[in-house]
Order: structure tokens, then sequence, then C-alpha cells
């Protein structure tokens, strides 16, 4: 099976740290390679810019593909997401020069709109019912409002420092984006493919979960319940030679400082804390 990940960018070395931590540990590395062979001796890693993963996925180039949500929806191709893997947050939307007449996206209409997006920025005035003329660029979007080539923008953004820069404000929220996991519709239902998804999903439902351990008198079972029932409720164990029980649970990272407070209270005692590398639920 081969997996489509971005070559380079901000998207490459988070996909692969990902990879990694799933368990598919890439077989010496991926600098400057078109491809890595992983662990598992059934899976490739095939390394593409991000714009072209769809396309590798579509024809069959790749089984499956790591990339952003709105480089699918740029692309003509139809596939099938399995996961948001939830980095490389991002936002499509729609501006204009923030001393101009345009306030609303109906203000558009008749006019033009500048955009390195045009299939996006196309489906979104479709939906939106506003005729508009798209002019295509292929960089310093945000300069072609104030050079007359465009009445305003459809541009990509994180933090909105850029557009206030120059001088633009948002009128309308396009697209929300972030790195997903995809699939040919033939392939979503493979065996394989199901396996890497979880894999995957193991480490996104780790990362904000914490592993508790600790002892517990036998007759404060119940109030430790009650603090942390965890996922169907805590692990209890017997100690050899003892009254006090081994209590486990999983509890959210947001939540360890308080419930620790709360299980020494009801005496639980030696708690200990570990962080959980993948998680399957």
């Amino acid at each position: 099976m081969r997996i489509a990940v971005p070559n380079k960018g901000r998207l490459h070395d988070p996909t692969v740290e990902l990879l990694e931590r799933a368990g598919l540990h890439l077989v010496d590395g991926a600098d400057r390679k078109l491809y890595a062979d992983t662990v598992d001796p059934d899976v490739t890693v095939l390394f593409a810019r991000a714009s072209d993963i769809p396309e590798y996925v579509a024809d069959g180039a790749a089984d499956i593909g790591i990339t952003g949500y709105d480089q699918v929806q740029e692309s003509p191709v139809d596939l099938v997401e399995l996961l948001d893997l939830g980095y490389g947050t991002c936002r499509i939307v729609l501006a204009a020069p923030e001393d101009g007449p345009i306030e609303t996206v109906e203000d558009f209409a008749g006019g033009s709109v500048a955009t390195e997006f045009p299939q996006i920025t196309r489906n979104y005035f479709e939906r939106e019912g506003v005729d508009v003329d798209i002019v295509e660029v292929s960089g310093a979007t945000e300069l072609t409002p104030h050079v007359d080539i465009a009445d305003g923008i459809v541009d990509i953004t994180s933090t909105g420092t850029t557009l206030r820069m120059n001088r633009l404000a948002v009128v309308d929220e396009v697209l929300d984006s972030s790195v997903r996991l995809f699939a040919r519709q033939s392939t979503a239902d493979d065996p394989k493919v199901r396996q890497v998804a979880t894999a995957l999903e193991s480490v996104l439902a780790a990362e904000d979960r914490r592993y508790l351990m600790m002892n517990v008198p036998e007759e404060s079972i119940e109030k430790v319940k009650d603090v942390i029932p965890g996922m169907g409720g805590p692990t209890v164990m017997d100690i050899a030679g003892g009254d006090q029980v081994a209590v486990h649970a999983v509890v959210a990272e947001d939540r360890v400082f308080e419930t620790i407070s709360e299980l020494k209270t009801v005496g639980a005692s030696d708690i200990l804390v570990t962080e959980i590398e993948r998680l399957v639920e």
C-alpha cells in the first residue's frame, strides 16, 4: 500500500512525525527522496507536492493520501475523507479593502475576485448565487485590489495578520481547512487502509489523555470511581498482602491537576501520571 504525503513545507514534518508515532517508521529517513519504505513491508510512503496528492490518490498512484482539505476541494477529483488529523489548520476567506465600498458578498456582483484557489472560489460564489469574474493569480494576491486588478480576494489565512497589514478586511469565511486522510472510494474500506487509519486515529486519541495509576483503600473504591469514571470505569486490581487495591484510569489531560487533588482527598496515594502513546477506543 502506498501513502502519499507532503514532500516539504509546513505540512511535511508533522505528517512524518505522525506516521512515526503511529508505528510506521520510515526506513533510512526521507530527506531528498521520492519515496521511503517503512518497517511494515506492505506500506510505502510517497513524497509529493501537497496540491498533487489528490490526483495521486484518484489516479491510483497512491492508495491513500495525507494533505490539506483545501487542496482536495481545489482539485477536480472526488475522494473519501477518512480522518481529520487536526493540524495544518487555516481558513480561506473572502476579503476586500477595509476602506472600500464592499461590505457583503452581494456587493461583489458584477465585480472581480483574485485568487490562487479558482475552483474553491467558483464553488463558493455559485453557492452564494453571486456572479463574479475570477482572476487567477500565482502570488501576491493581497496586492491585487490596490492596483485595480480585482475588487477583492479569496486567500488563505491563519491569523489574519497579513490581511490587516495590507489593509484588507474579511467579508466572509469561505472554507475551514486542516490536514486530513483521504482515500479513493474503491480503497476506503480496504483492510490495510482501515488499519492505517486506526493507527493514526489512536495517536490522535491519546494526545489529550493521561494514564493514572494509584493505590486506594478498599473502602474508598466507590468514592474514587465518582472522581474518575474513566473509559467505562477505572480498572481495579488486588494488591497481594494488603487492604489496598491498585486503580488505573484514563483521564483528560486538562483535568489531571484537579483530579489528583480530588483523589488525594478521598484517600488515594502513590499516584502516578504517564503519557499515552496510542489509544484505540
